[in-house]
């Protein structure tokens, strides 16, 4: 069977790296594989478009530093698709739900971030916030359920759109999916000579530096550890987790940015991947590190909760507890050789390749 023209409308692409990112350049190049056609609608930047990809107008995103707001235009390239698939609830997500609507042709939303996580970034007192939180998750159910179906990356996510966000809409699990040709274990002697890196125990986290993923604790937790700090990406927190770092006794490296070519090298060269953040709804960067062999210890919150199996794929602590946080850590490194081979054990299991077939049933499902 023919697959369908899928138009996929993102507020964030290239050359911004993260999980959503990730995951709707690897979805569009999984399934042209399999001989369809994904439009990918995005904001105008320094990416080069190529075959299929159309950048719109856009702006800077005052609030949130190397964030662009697309324009809600729909670009007559995408205008014969057979099934719009929206990966923000923002102006691009609008647009494209506008154009399923003009079409007449299936709306799918996937849901990759609580809007109501962005409220830190845009107000200035607590009253504000908790205001904004209140308004963005009205926003949130009144966008979703207008989909004729939702995508949620984990049960976490799905059971919080169901009950807390109290979704009519018919929410359907679909794991964004790690590309194991290239998230596997590597030789990691180059890379520690690239960055400096001492021979000692390594503990580390990459992706986006937000003030909600509680990254500080990391440091802290690792006060009175004998290992390495390394942080890999940017973000808005950066400025305030450096400051941490120098009145910490820990070593503490930042490299910033790195390729997507260099992440097995980060992922395969850590002991541990430390993850504090409760608010992930999959935790993409917990799978790709377990994919090259690297255990976790990552809170017990969110998606966290289910991507983390204790003594399997790491181990996890509650929510708030640095001394649980330090055990965890302690633990993943005392038990690290048994928990490497349980996972790469489990690299099949998390394969994108399974994630776009269970995408391609729900197309199918809503066509």
């Amino acid at each position: 069977m023919a697959l369908p023209h899928v138009a996929t409308f993102t507020d964030t692409y290239l050359p911004t790296v993260n999980g959503v990112t990730y995951t709707v350049e690897t979805w569009r190049d999984r399934w042209r594989d399999r001989g369809g056609r994904m439009d990918v609608v995005y904001p105008n930047s320094d990416h080069e478009p190529s075959g299929n990809e159309y950048p719109v107008r856009s702006l800077p995103f005052p609030f949130y530093e190397g964030f662009r707001l697309g324009m809600p235009q729909i670009p007559k390239g995408v205008r014969d698709a057979e099934l719009v698939h929206a990966h923000t609830p923002f102006s691009l997500g609008m647009a494209g739900q506008r154009l399923a609507g003009k079409l007449d042709v299936p709306f799918v939303a996937s849901y990759h971030t609580p809007t109501s996580e962005y409220a830190e970034y845009v107000s200035f007192n607590g009253a504000v916030e908790s205001a904004v939180r209140s308004s963005a998750e009205s926003y949130e159910r009144w966008f979703l359920g207008r989909a004729d179906t939702v995508i949620a990356p984990g049960e976490r996510a799905a059971t919080h759109l169901r009950e807390s966000i109290d979704l009519d809409t018919t929410v359907t699990v679909v794991p964004n999916g790690v590309d194991t040709t290239v998230f596997e274990p590597v030789d990691t002697a180059a890379f520690r000579d690239r960055y400096d890196l001492p021979d000692g125990p390594i503990v580390g986290y990459t992706g986006r530096h937000g003030y909600e993923k509680c990254l500080e604790d990391i440091i802290t937790a690792c006060e009175g550890l004998d290992v390495t700090v390394v942080f890999g990406g940017d973000g808005p927190a950066r400025e305030s987790l450096e400051a941490t770092a120098e009145h910490s006794d820990v070593d503490v490296r930042f490299l910033g940015f790195l390729d997507r070519a260099e992440l097995p090298e980060l992922y395969s060269t850590l002991d541990v991947f430390a993850f504090p953040s409760p608010v992930e709804t999959q935790g993409l960067v917990a799978l790709e590190a377990n994919c090259c062999g690297t255990p976790v210890a990552g809170v017990d919150a969110g998606a966290l909760s289910d991507t983390i199996e204790d003594g399997e794929t790491g181990y996890s602590y509650d929510e708030g507890d640095i001394d649980g946080f330090r055990r965890a850590i302690e633990r993943v490194l005392d038990d690290r050789e048994r928990l490497r081979e349980r996972c790469v054990a489990r690299r099949n299991v998390v394969s994108v390749e399974h994630a776009i077939d269970k995408l391609a049933d729900v197309y199918d499902s809503v066509l």
